[in-house]
């Protein structure tokens, strides 16, 4: 535990933020797992999986959830294997 005032003041916020931020990063990952699932079983609804997925990342990405680059990498895996298979 922290001993200085403004320490503790940043483990409170660190807490909020991380509260805060936790459901957009679910969510994104959740969506890249789905439409990865959705890209390997070859599904119909594989199109609006990938589309969900990107969706998320750029809004996770918009927030400052994540880095705008690691969504861009996420997008570019994700549609590698779309296009692959």
């Amino acid at each position: 535990m922290p001993n200085i005032k403004s320490a503790e003041k940043r483990l409170r916020q660190s807490a909020v933020r991380q509260a805060r931020n936790m459901p957009v990063r679910t969510r994104a990952r959740s969506a890249v797992k789905a439409a990865a699932t959705a890209i390997v079983e070859g599904s119909a609804d594989r199109g609006e999986a990938i589309r969900q997925a990107v969706s998320a990342l750029d809004r996770a990405a918009q927030k400052g959830i994540i880095h705008p680059n690691a969504a861009a990498r996420r997008k570019s895996r994700l549609m590698r294997r779309a296009n692959a298979g």
